[in-house]
């Protein structure tokens, strides 16, 4: 159930009454922006606590909820009862105090919660290191942790990253992006990835102001702890060539299992793209996704991209190059890899290039060769 509008105390306490009816099924309830305050997270956990409610993800976004409603929220999460796996509350104004009720929720032995986002919160190194002591906690399941946009400090990734080091065995994604990140959080943080995280799947730093020697940071973490890593986002860092060559180099190592990687708007030029090339080219690599929409790639870049296409060792299914100056001639080269009978290609998002009609000629009389496989 997905409710958008005003609500107020009266109507969430009369939908926590009908979500502890036996009738009600309900499995996800979404009241972004509805006005929801402190007195109707007191209604919904009780709801949570009852033995009727099969309620699976709530997300409260953008709710003033403040420290008082995560307070009353949190014993609800905690409940043997509940079967809350999901919360969101993106922008509800938590502090110390909402941190110190989660941490408390987090560390009972009792909670089903996987996936916690906190985005959009402003947390300080205190309020990370209350949260920190729930994460750290063995009882701690959480799968899924997102802080985008937290104003997180050098205190704040320390106790993160001492979290994590404590007890990571079930942490599948991380999600810090829009976050600025120092020389100093990144080298904690990665050197705990690189040790602790075992079963990490995806890595979301989108904006985290990643500097030559972060990245450096970031790739010999991950060539150390390389077999579960899927999905990594560096999207909005500006990335060197040495950047994008150590990236690729580590793509070519055959326990990197890495299947998804988005770079949108990175700075990446025709010679990034040739590094990049150059890890598609390897039958070490396990890339199905690439995102380099923004970036300079230019037709020079597409041919280089195109070449590795066609080569059988190339998995990639999905290429994203959304504004990225490409022309007709860059076209020319794309034809000739869909035309490859090696190609993987299924999902191809050229937009907001000047094809031209020559351009637009091309890929149409691609689409008619029985070995073009593409599907959008």
């Amino acid at each position: 159930m997905d409710l958008t509008s005003y609500l107020g105390f009266t109507r969430v306490n009369l939908l926590s009454g009908a979500m502890a009816s036996p009738r009600c099924k309900l499995e996800t309830l979404r009241l972004n922006d509805c006005g929801v305050t402190y007195e109707g997270c007191g209604a919904l956990a009780s709801a949570l606590t009852s033995n009727l409610s099969h309620l699976k993800e709530l997300d409260l976004s953008g709710n003033k909820l403040e420290d008082l409603g995560v307070m009353l929220l949190s014993p609800g999460l905690a409940n043997n009862l509940s079967e809350l796996g999901t919360l969101k509350l993106i922008g509800c104004g938590v502090t110390n105090e909402g941190c110190a009720a989660l941490a408390s929720a987090l560390a009972s032995n009792t909670s089903h919660l996987r996936e916690l986002d906190l985005s959009q919160n402003s947390l300080n190194d205190l309020e990370m290191i209350m949260l920190s002591a729930g994460l750290e906690n063995p009882s701690c399941r959480l799968e899924k942790l997102k802080l985008l946009s937290c104003g997180l400090t050098e205190g704040g990734c320390a106790a993160l990253s001492s979290a994590l080091a404590s007890n990571s065995s079930h942490l599948r994604e991380l999600d810090l992006s829009e976050n600025s990140l120092s020389y100093l959080h990144t080298m904690l943080l990665f050197d705990v990835i690189g040790k602790h995280c075992w079963k990490l799947e995806a890595l979301k730093l989108v904006s985290c102001s990643c500097t030559d020697e972060g990245c450096a940071a970031l790739v010999s973490a991950l060539r150390s702890n390389p077999s579960h890593l899927r999905e990594l986002d560096l999207s909005k860092n500006n990335l060197s060539y040495l950047d994008m060559t150590l990236l690729s180099a580590a793509m070519e190592n055959h326990c990197w299992k890495l299947e998804t990687l988005k770079l949108k708007d990175c700075g990446i030029t025709e010679e990034g793209c040739a590094a990049l090339a150059s890890a598609l080219r390897s039958n070490q690599s396990h890339l199905i996704e690439l995102d380099l929409s923004g970036n300079k790639v230019g037709n020079f870049g597409v041919q280089m991209l195109s070449a590795a296409l066609e080569i059988p060792y190339c998995k990639l299914g999905t290429l994203k190059l959304v504004s990225c100056d490409i022309t007709d001639n860059g076209c020319v080269a794309l034809v000739s890899a869909l035309r490859s009978n090696h190609s993987h290609f299924r999902n191809l998002d050229l937009s907001g290039n000047k094809l031209g009609n020559l351009g637009i000629k091309l890929l149409s009389d691609a689409l008619e060769n029985p070995y073009c496989n593409w599907r959008h």
